[in-house]
């Protein structure tokens, strides 16, 4: 990392720059920024309701699937919140195709968010292996993935500030839903 000028700083923060994550002038910036103005006419899928139930139901797979999002995106040479809003759209509209009794995955023309979408449904089919490995009467099911990509897309459309190279999605992702630390992964 070298270091830039104040000017340039505030100038081409995630426009010409790749700011890492714990740049702190960048969480400085970020802190003082107005948040986005967003249509709720461009609300992504309106047709999935997500009530207050279902959420409070999903909890632990909205976690869980936050997690698997910013784990794609951190392992993902030089994934930004465009990126995710590709993958996560093409994720939502292969779980949608799914629910219909459908497999037929939709894939983002954007090489990097394909790399996140790959990389987030090979995680998925880990996460239901573990879970199936567990037994019981819990199973991860297409309809209930596609609520919690839902929440998290419409996430990504009210926080990302339409920077170039943003990754405010991705950084409040890991605010909320910090990686494990090394040993709890191994």
């Amino acid at each position: 990392m070298k270091d830039i000028c104040a000017v340039c700083c505030g100038t081409e923060r995630e426009q010409t720059i790749d700011c890492p994550l714990d740049c702190e002038y960048l969480r400085e910036a970020r802190s003082h920024e107005k948040p986005p103005e967003v249509d709720p006419k461009t609300l992504p899928h309106p047709e999935i309701e997500l009530t207050a139930k279902f959420m409070e139901e999903q909890q632990p797979l909205a976690i869980v699937t936050g997690r698997l999002l910013l784990v794609s995106a951190l392992e993902t040479p030089g994934a930004n919140d465009f990126d995710m809003r590709d993958a996560l759209d093409a994720l939502v509209r292969t779980y949608k195709i799914a629910d219909s009794g459908l497999v037929y995955e939709t894939r983002p023309v954007n090489g990097i968010a394909a790399a996140l979408s790959d990389r987030f449904q090979n995680e998925v089919h880990q996460f239901r292996e573990h879970v199936a490995e567990r037994g019981g009467s819990h199973t991860v099911r297409d309809k209930d993935l596609l609520g919690v990509l839902v929440f998290w897309q419409r996430t990504e459309w009210q926080t990302n500030n339409g920077r170039r190279k943003s990754r405010a999605f991705i950084e409040s992702l890991y605010g909320l839903l910090p990686p494990p630390p090394e040993e709890a992964q191994a």
